[in-house]
């Protein structure tokens, strides 16, 4: 009885054995299968986008992620779409532009992790980079066309499909795949593949895509003036003050003229009371173009603020004369007055002569902040109270009840 157990023991150890045995073969034979039919249907064109899939199939089982024939086999089949894709472009046969593009980019993703598993060394410690040189040359024929991706998925506004073909066209120049390519070196693009990454990143309004390539994009100089105004913008989304006024700065410094930099740095200073500094902005723009309505204007209101009112009036009249519709010069010059006879009527002891001066401050400011309401009827948050006060010194009645309704009926 013992020795019959034994043997019955024994067969049913055997049979769960095989059992193990065949459950662990399978999986391997019908991989092996797949593989097989795979690397047939690429050699003989046909199927290759199923013969792609079923790759990605195997590759979901992270036991199969280390299989380099895997990898290697779903590399050539989407190689071989690329050069059907290719052709037909060439003659100009009706193709998916966006799916020659994303061939491009996907065999740069597939080459990439076969090359972390070709680099992995064998049982005995060695390395062989079986397929390093030959994919790095197939794709260093391709890779302009990550470039093109890019530029064309730009031109669709699909900034971040663009971004991920400038970032992969970058970032191809730092792995061991390219290293014999020296890609950081040899390819003079890199740099305007970077600003465009960063244009994109702009235009996402995503700080970390654009200050992600940066250091490359600036040295871009063809583009250098763009990117300090984006770096800018990204900065002040940041909320870093100290890195969006010290680009602003550097972008006057060297594009006085661009239209960007000095408002912002204008307005930046003025919402801080710091108006010497917009002083010297202004003058800093003037010698540069002395023409500029817009570099005066902010010396009128630089030399307003500042309590220089002649000087202020000086500057408004020269805008003034050459271009009659400047509201901001007819609102400064104007304010400059209401602000002299306003400064002389808060003395204590008033002489006769010194309320005549009042009286003559309070008539010279109102044609000028006449003449900016008509230009800005919008504005009267500006022009309602300073003519009120005119009207009211100067005893014009009906002009008084006007404004002090207007006044009234926008809760002042």
């Amino acid at each position: 009885m013992r020795i019959g157990k034994r043997i019955t023991c024994c067969r049913k150890g055997a049979v769960f054995l095989m059992l193990l045995f065949m459950v662990w073969i399978y999986p391997l034979s019908a991989q092996k299968k797949e593989i097989s039919t795979a690397r047939d249907n690429i050699k003989k064109n046909k199927n290759l986008e199923q013969a792609e899939k079923s790759m990605l199939n195997l590759l979901k089982d992270s036991a199969n992620r280390r299989n380099e024939k895997i990898w290697v086999t779903m590399f050539d089949a989407i190689v071989k779409q690329y050069e059907q894709g290719n052709e037909k472009l060439y003659l100009k046969q009706k193709y998916d532009t966006a799916q020659f593009f994303n061939l491009t980019k996907r065999l740069f993703t597939v080459a990439v992790s076969a090359d972390s598993i070709d680099v992995l060394p064998d049982k005995k410690g060695n390395v062989s980079l079986d397929y390093r040189k030959k994919h790095a040359e197939i794709l260093h024929r391709y890779r302009p066309n990550l470039y093109n991706g890019g530029l064309y998925y730009i031109r669709k506004q699909k900034f971040s499909e663009a971004y991920s073909f400038f970032d992969t066209y970058i970032d191809s120049a730092n792995q061991p795949l390219f290293e014999r390519q020296r890609y950081n070196e040899t390819d003079g693009k890199m740099p305007e593949a970077a600003y465009w990454a960063v244009y994109c990143g702009y235009k996402m309004k995503d700080p970390k895509a654009t200050l992600h390539h940066t250091y490359l994009a600036l040295k871009d100089t063809a583009h250098y003036c763009m990117m300090l105004q984006y770096l800018a913008e990204t900065y002040r989304l940041e909320n870093d003050t100290a890195r969006y006024v010290s680009t602003l700065a550097e972008g006057f410094r060297k594009y006085p003229l661009f239209d960007f930099f000095f408002p912002r740095l204008v307005q930046y200073y003025g919402e801080r009371g710091e108006w010497e500094r917009v002083l010297q902005l202004a003058d800093s723009a003037i010698s540069v173009n002395a023409e500029s309505a817009i570099f005066r204007l902010a010396k009128g209101n630089a030399l307003l603020n500042l309590g220089k009112y002649e000087d202020c009036i000086a500057v408004c009249d020269q805008l003034i004369a050459e271009n009659d519709s400047l509201s901001d010069a007819y609102y400064n010059a104007g304010m400059a007055y209401f602000y002299m006879a306003v400064d002389l009527d808060k003395k204590i002891q008033l002489s006769a002569k010194q309320k005549k001066k009042i009286k003559d401050y309070y008539q010279k400011a109102l044609p000028y902040l006449t003449c900016f309401r008509a230009l800005e009827p919008g504005q009267a948050v500006r022009w309602g109270m300073p003519l009120y006060t005119i009207y009211l010194h100067l005893n014009m009645g009906d002009e008084f009840d006007e404004i002090d309704n207007i006044l009234r009926r926008n809760g002042k």
